[in-house]
């Protein structure tokens, strides 16, 4: 294929991703998906009659939720999503917050806590949340960041890691991961963005280090989920997943950090990193980014949840946009594959919803359309317009 017939298929899809985003998720996840009692989200949104379902809502859904309508206004829906975004803010703040400045993790719709526990992810989505209505709302902004650096003194003071990197909780609780180190650091970039404070930058750089040094495999260049308390992998089966998704998502993200650090040794990770997902992690026969892989690359679990195909497109539009001639043209029909394994997760259902587990006999399980994905659909689509853009 010519590189004016690829660039024609890349913009092609990101208008057609853009509309779907346009004209069906953002309006019914603005509606049905809304709690208008409170103004907070509903977890999850039933195929059959489009409402939303009495399932209690986990923490990290909220700030998602912002960031998806927030993100959307950036993309152009004409919706209420200010309104939307500052009532769920609101809704999020007033439930799920505990006086510390940390987040619980789940509460039912009435506001209702069903579940205090403390989860680092949770606090990590907290922190993505204040970044970006800091970012969107100059009345909001000072008390935003205010929220941020108390939370970030609680990581800090109580949970930081006596080499590198944060606990879970408690000094004992095990196993240490990597996946909530990386919703850490997309907030960081984010707040750095916002504030130019060197503790977001200093935090940022940090668990970019932790990425290069720790969850990286030196060897085979994958990186790892799980880790014992010295940060060497987690002994037995757990030790060794590898989950395709990550592979993209931390590929996205060191391209980023790499390129506004201006280090070499990031860039070449990311795309180590992309290759490992695309060569090993991509299912021959449905074409779509699988769950998890043992450290030797052999399949772990070919369940293929949607999330991982965004991250592909995410990574794929990052590297396409460091590259030239042959190589940019190869992530570039990546990005066109990607957003093909993506569309697969929507079609068939009501418009604006979707399928989350794409399973390994070739059907997608028959469940509500989870709220948590929008987040990662809406960011794949915003990256996938700045590339588009710059074409």
């Amino acid at each position: 294929m010519s590189p004016s017939d690829l660039v024609s298929q890349v913009k092609e899809k990101t208008n057609h991703h853009l509309a779907w985003l346009r004209d069906d998720a953002l309006p019914i996840w603005g509606s049905a998906g809304r709690i208008a009692e409170t103004g907070g989200f509903a977890e999850t949104i039933s195929l059959e009659d489009k409402t939303a379902t009495k399932s209690d809502c986990r923490a990290r859904v909220m700030p998602r939720q912002i960031y998806s309508f927030i993100e959307g206004g950036r993309l152009g829906w004409t919706g209420e999503w200010t309104t939307i975004s500052r009532t769920g803010y609101d809704w999020y703040l007033k439930t799920y917050f505990k006086a510390d400045g940390t987040v619980i993790s789940s509460a039912a719709l009435d506001g209702t806590v069903t579940d205090d526990r403390f989860d680092l992810y949770n606090q990590a989505f907290a922190l993505f949340a204040f970044a970006n209505v800091a970012a969107i709302y100059e009345d909001l902004r000072e008390d935003a960041l205010s929220r941020a650096h108390t939370m970030m003194d609680y990581l800090q003071d109580s949970l930081a890691h006596p080499e590198i990197g944060f606990r879970e909780d408690n000094p004992d609780r095990l196993p240490l991961c990597s996946n909530p180190h990386m919703h850490l650091f997309e907030a960081m970039l984010a707040l750095e963005a916002v504030e130019p404070d060197a503790r977001w930058t200093d935090v940022a750089d940090m668990i970019g280090e932790l990425a290069l040094t720790r969850f990286i495999d030196p060897v085979s260049g994958g990186l790892r989920e799980f880790f014992d308390h010295d940060w060497s992998p987690m002994p037995g089966e757990k030790g060794r997943i590898m989950e395709p998704g990550h592979q993209f998502e931390w590929s996205w993200l060191l391209a980023r950090w790499g390129t506004s650090r201006k280090e070499p040794i990031a860039l070449h990770a990311a795309r180590r990193l992309y290759q490992i997902g695309r060569t090993h992690g991509i299912d021959r026969d449905r074409q779509v980014a699988i769950m998890s892989l043992y450290d030797d690359f052999s399949v772990h679990d070919p369940l293929a949840r949607l999330w991982g195909q965004t991250e592909w497109i995410k990574a794929a539009c990052a590297l396409a946009c460091l590259s030239f001639g042959v190589e940019q043209s190869a992530y570039q029909e990546d990005i066109v594959s990607a957003c093909e394994a993506l569309e697969e997760y929507y079609a068939d259902v009501p418009a604006g919803l979707w399928y989350d587990k794409f399973q390994a006999d070739g059907t997608f399980k028959q469940e509500p359309a989870p709220a948590s994905s929008f987040y990662h659909i809406v960011c794949a689509i915003s990256e996938l317009k700045a590339y588009a853009d710059t074409l």
